[in-house]
């Protein structure tokens, strides 16, 4: 038997996002945690197909749309990478913004407003996006999005992780998900895409070594644990930009774009260190050049954390629509990660 899968695929600041919208079977739960985990027990199959070579590749994200679980929310969204489904992507909400407004996927085109807002109920809390259209020939476009992240906060600063006879330190942030950041100019790695395979290569070993301990835990949401990614920073190289960056995911996945949640994370930290006001905008470059502006829209407390909430403004560019395939014969129907 052969299953139908249709995508639309954008990427934001050079981040790939497929937007799976058919194909996938509706998931079941209350809660967003709820219906992730019902897609990781009864639908994986659709993640591995379309995120896994040969229809996807690595540094593949995508995300599927859902029906709400608050009242005011547009729809709720599932996101999906190499080794399972993230909490947030930040990138995501941008591409799923952008795609469901140009594409009509939640209302009529015709009903989309010069400032469109929307919210969307996401495993790790609700998200309001804002798209600001423009015009563009005879069409309305998204022109960039910009979303309130849930709470970021700093669960440790200077933690420092021990790889055989090295000692590396970390600040272990929230941004959605929990990332460690760390500072190239300390490594001693330049942070450029050339030293990529290094960057990657310590990446995963930083991570694995973190979550080895155990001891990362959300203090309200305990379905929010473990280190998702490692942010390597370092001096910017466009004149606007204050920091550059590269994120390394599971299974050495590398982030093109600056990365949204961690944009917010690496915004906390500086937040922390009293090295960004409240009033000063805060502009991430990514290891490809492009770039993500944030601001602290206002500050919070996350249990007894002090914690911060961040705008994140991005764009995405629609890549194409895409009709998959999987034949029930084809040995590679559930992918492969090489």
């Amino acid at each position: 038997m052969r299953h139908l899968l249709k995508t639309i695929d954008a990427h934001v600041a050079g981040a790939p996002v497929r937007l799976i919208v058919e194909g996938v079977p509706r998931p079941v739960g209350k809660t967003m945690v709820q219906k992730r985990e019902w897609m990781k027990r009864h639908a994986d199959h659709v993640r591995r197909a379309l995120v896994l070579e040969p229809r996807g590749h690595r540094d593949m994200c995508a995300a599927i749309l859902t029906e709400p679980v608050t009242p005011g929310a547009a729809a709720g969204i599932i996101f999906l990478q190499n080794d399972g489904y993230p909490a947030l992507s930040g990138d995501g909400v941008v591409a799923v913004t952008t795609l469901a407004l140009e594409a009509g996927l939640l209302f009529s085109r015709d009903l989309v407003q010069p400032d469109c807002r929307l919210t969307f109920d996401t495993p790790a809390g609700t998200v309001h996006a804002r798209a600001r259209m423009q015009s563009r020939g005879d069409r309305q476009s998204v022109d960039s999005v910009v979303f309130t992240n849930v709470p970021a906060f700093v669960f440790s600063g200077g933690q420092t992780v021990r790889l055989g006879s090295r000692e590396i330190r970390v600040d272990v942030a929230f941004g959605g998900v929990f990332y460690a950041i760390a500072d190239t100019e300390a490594i001693g790695i330049p942070l450029s895409i050339a030293r990529l395979p290094e960057l990657r290569r310590l990446g995963l070993e930083l991570r694995a070594s973190i979550n080895a301990a155990g001891t990362i835990t959300h203090p309200i949401e305990e379905s929010l644990s473990g280190i998702a990614a490692v942010i390597f920073t370092g001096p910017p190289q466009d004149p606007e930009a204050h920091l550059r960056n590269v994120t390394v995911f599971a299974d050495g996945a590398v982030d093109r774009s600056p990365c949204a949640t961690g944009t917010s994370a690496v915004m906390a930290v500086l937040a922390a260190m009293e090295l960004l006001p409240d009033d000063q905008p805060f502009v991430h470059e990514s290891v490809i050049g492009t770039l993500h502006r944030g601001r602290i829209d206002r500050r919070t407390q996350v249990g007894d954390y002090d914690a911060i909430i961040t705008e994140i403004e991005g764009s995405a560019w629609m890549t194409g629509e895409h009709t998959f395939f999987v034949d029930d014969d084809d040995p590679l129907k559930d992918g492969v990660l090489v």
